[in-house]
C-alpha cells in the first residue's frame, strides 16, 4: 500500500467571492448537531441521525482526528462569521489519486449558489493543490439537488460502478483533464 502523501497542517483555509472554508471546532457543535439531525440536510443519506449535542462533539473530534491523521479533510463552509454547511474530500484511494466529496447546507441556504461556489474551490483544491486524478461524488438517486450540483460542475454518471450497501446511490465522476479544461 503507499503512504499518503498528503500533510493538512497547517489547515487549508479558503476563500470564495461570499464563503470562508475553514476547519471545525467546538464553537461548531450546535450547527454540526443541526445539519446531522435536521430531516431536510439527511433526507437522502442512508445513517442515522445523530441524537444529542455530545454526539456532535464527538463527530467534529472525529472529523479532527481524520485531518490530523492527513486521512481525510473536512471544512465548514461559513456565511457571514456563520457555519451553515460542510464540504470535505475524503475516501482517498491507497494510490492518492482518486477521492469522494461530499457536503451538506443549512436549508434555509438552499438555491443561492453557496453550494456551487464550496464545491467549485475544493474541486481546485483537490485537484490542483492535492494532485487528485479524479473526484467521485455518491449521491442519492433522488436528490435531484445534488444530481444538478453536480452535473454543473461537469460531473458524469459512472454509470459501472455501485455504492455497496447502498442500492439508492449513484456515483458521479469529474476527472481533473475535464475540471481543468472549465
Amino acid at each position: 500500500m503507499i503512504q499518503n502523501k498528503f500533510n493538512f497542517k497547517p489547515f487549508p483555509i479558503l476563500n470564495t467571492e461570499r464563503l470562508v472554508l475553514r476547519k471545525l471546532g467546538k464553537n461548531d457543535t450546535k450547527e454540526i448537531f443541526f445539519l446531522r439531525s435536521n430531516e431536510i440536510v439527511i433526507q437522502y443519506i442512508e445513517k442515522e441521525p445523530l441524537q444529542s449535542v455530545d454526539e456532535a462533539t464527538l463527530f467534529i473530534h472525529k472529523i479532527n482526528q481524520f485531518i490530523n491523521n492527513n486521512e481525510s479533510i473536512t471544512w465548514g463552509i461559513e456565511l457571514d462569521n456563520k457555519m451553515i454547511g460542510t464540504i470535505c474530500l475524503w475516501n482517498f484511494s491507497p494510490d492518492n489519486t482518486i477521492a469522494d466529496i461530499g457536503y451538506d447546507l443549512h436549508p434555509n441556504f438552499h438555491q443561492q449558489g453557496i453550494m456551487s461556489e464550496a464545491i467549485k474551490k475544493v474541486l481546485d483544491f483537490g485537484f490542483n493543490v492535492l494532485g487528485f486524478e479524479h473526484i467521485e461524488a455518491y449521491t442519492h438517486q433522488k436528490n435531484i439537488a445534488s444530481i444538478q450540483l453536480l452535473k454543473k460542475h461537469h460531473f458524469n454518471l459512472f454509470l459501472d460502478k455501485k455504492d455497496e450497501g447502498f442500492p439508492n446511490n449513484i456515483i458521479f465522476n469529474l476527472d481533473k483533464i475535464l475540471f481543468n479544461n472549465f
